[in-house]
This record gives structure tokens, C-alpha cells and sequence, in this order.
């Protein structure tokens, strides 16, 4: 049987788990306190859902982004592609981390499947991102939970174009 390589089918080389924020490094914590200042932005004039986005790049420097919504919807732009599109139109297109924060009671707020597969696109590697609940104006405790999973976790079979020799 011969076995061929599925586009995209790539395996997570981080395993996903939850931390306290307390435990994490300084460098993870600065990227989750980049995405909770860029929170701040978001223009959710018809949610009022607020979401902030921070991807650091292979050399360090860190983009963040919030939410902006529009009345039809449609060009609504999530935080994560916010900060993405802010750092690729500055020249960096690599990226080693992520963080997404957002507030939901019961549940962390990952990237949509649109967010995901844009993330994907700029990266080559597995790289990992950290979801937390962040409200607005309200400081992080260091008790607060934080999901640390990564791009191939949360998008095992994320399209990708061939790319000869």
C-alpha cells in the first residue's frame, strides 16, 4: 500500500494543556498582557464582544490587534488577522507565539476557522498560542486559567498549498 502525504496533515509538536498564569514565563505573560492592552480597542459597537490578539515574530518584536466590527458584518475583522495584517505589511512574516484574549464565562474563545487557517498560513512550524479570559479593565489574576495549545492542535488538517522544490 502506498502512502501518500496529505496536504496539510501536519502532527502538533506542542500537547495541549492548561496552566495558571502564575506559572507561566515572563516572555508568555508579556505577549497575554500585549493581547489584553490591544482588548482595549476593539471597536464592538454592535457585540460589545471584546477580543485582543499578540503574535510575537522569530526576533522578538510583538504585534498586537483587537476586533473591528462593522454593521454588515461581513468585513468584520477578527483580532488575531489585526495583528497578523499589522506585522506582515511591516515585513514579518514568522512567527514563534500567539495569544488570544477574550471573555466568555464558560469557555476559552479560540481563533474562528478563518482566524486559524490565516495563522497556519505563516506557519511553517508548530507554534503555540495561549487563550485566556481577559475582561476589559479588569487586571489579570495569577490564579486565572490559560489554555496553552498551538496552531496544529487547533487546526490538524489546515489547508496548504504544494510548494515544489
Amino acid at each position: 500500500m502506498d502512502i501518500y502525504e496529505v496536504t496539510g496533515l501536519k502532527r502538533p509538536e506542542i500537547v495541549e494543556h492548561i496552566k495558571k498564569y502564575a506559572d507561566l514565563d515572563a516572555s508568555t505573560k508579556e505577549l497575554i498582557q500585549a493581547a489584553i492592552a490591544a482588548q482595549r480597542n476593539a471597536y464592538v459597537k454592535y457585540s460589545n464582544f471584546y477580543v485582543g490578539a499578540a503574535f510575537r515574530t522569530k526576533d522578538a518584536r510583538i504585534f498586537a490587534g483587537c476586533n473591528i466590527e462593522n454593521a454588515s458584518f461581513t468585513p468584520t475583522t477578527c483580532a488575531e488577522r489585526t495583528a497578523l495584517s499589522k506585522a506582515i505589511s511591516e515585513g514579518y512574516t514568522e512567527f514563534v507565539a500567539g495569544a488570544v484574549v477574550a471573555y466568555q464565562e464558560d469557555a476559552f474563545t479560540t481563533p474562528c476557522g478563518v482566524c486559524r487557517q490565516f495563522i497556519m498560513e505563516f506557519a511553517p512550524s508548530d507554534i503555540p498560542l495561549f487563550i485566556t479570559k481577559s475582561q476589559v479593565g479588569v487586571e489579570k489574576a495569577n490564579d486565572e486559567l490559560v489554555l496553552a495549545t498551538s496552531i496544529y492542535n487547533l487546526l490538524p488538517h489546515g489547508f496548504r498549498t504544494f510548494k515544489g522544490n
